[in-house]
């Protein structure tokens, strides 16, 4: 999410005007004031209402009366062909379990611009694709210098994709306005350097909204700390997603549940919620 291209317009209602370059969506509960706010724009822009919304900067937007559907099918397969792969397989994971890539893996790619293009693209795909997150992490890694073993699991993904391509995220309707969160991690899986990976997401009733896979900045000396660090992760991302609903005007006024896999983080996990308490605190002041 682009913060510095996101206004709130709150004279009528709630109006958010999302821009990014010349692209750009609006959206609210008042048509009115939106007609307004359009109105307002042509007379100072050059622009073109292109009605409602359903393509954004690659990201395809189908509406229905039960929710809204995101995904980026043409996306990908334009993607598929630029890499121009030599065989038509499909593989039903994005990559193997219990992988662990070496930089010293494999033979260096004489010209590793074309690694670096397609895992670009892959990192925007993830916008619109969770369950890419993990190995698309993994394989930016690499993207300096690239070996035949990176570029291998690289094309695993390409082939899960194309065999997945139709899949969309769902943003159900009458889905609650409550937050839930659930976090995990490794413990030191980077051969590397033996750091942990965190891993989160965060729905909204039903509506998956965030997720993020990420290395983290030191080495856990157990598990359970590894854990740990990726609930305080979570935990400050959960205070930021409050914060912006409630910019939103939607008003989350019950503790958001962290839930996590881990028996000796649970210990732990009250200095996460006291964290989360905290932050509702200072934005809404004491009851």
């Amino acid at each position: 999410m682009i913060l510095p291209c996101l206004f709130t317009l709150t004279p009528r209602g709630c109006t958010l005007l999302l821009l990014y370059v010349d692209d750009m969506i609006i959206i609210g509960d008042d048509s009115e004031y939106i007609a307004f706010v359009k109105a307002r724009l042509r007379e100072q822009f050059l622009m073109t209402d292109l009605g409602p919304l359903r393509y954004f900067l690659g990201i395809e937007v189908s509406s229905t009366s039960d929710g809204f559907y995101i995904s980026q099918e043409k996306y990908i397969q334009d993607l598929l062909a630029r890499a121009a792969l030599g065989d038509e397989r499909t593989v039903e994971t994005p990559m193997e379990l219990n992988v662990q890539l070496r930089a010293s893996d494999g033979d260096p790619l004489s010209d590793p611009t074309r690694y670096r293009h397609l895992v670009g693209s892959l990192v925007y795909l993830a916008v619109t694709r969770p369950n890419i997150s993990y190995p698309v992490h993994i394989l930016s890694q690499f993207v300096s210098a690239p070996t035949s073993v990176h570029y291998s699991h690289l094309l695993r993904v390409l082939r899960y994709l194309r065999g997945t391509n139709t899949r969309r995220l769902f943003f159900p309707r009458s889905s609650s306005l409550q937050l839930q969160a659930y976090s995990d991690a490794t413990w030191a899986s980077d051969p590397s350097d033996r750091r942990s990976l965190s891993a989160y997401y965060v729905f909204l009733g039903g509506s998956l909204i965030a997720w993020k896979t990420k290395k983290q900045t030191a080495v856990s000396r157990s598990s359970a700390e590894a854990e740990l660090r990726a609930m305080a992760l979570l935990t400050a991302e959960v205070t930021w997603l409050r914060w912006l609903l409630a910019d939103f005007g939607v008003s989350v006024t019950t503790p958001t549940t962290l839930l996590s896999d881990s028996t000796g983080s649970g210990y732990c996990a009250p200095v996460c919620a006291f964290r989360a308490t905290v932050g509702r605190f200072l934005y809404e002041g004491p009851n």
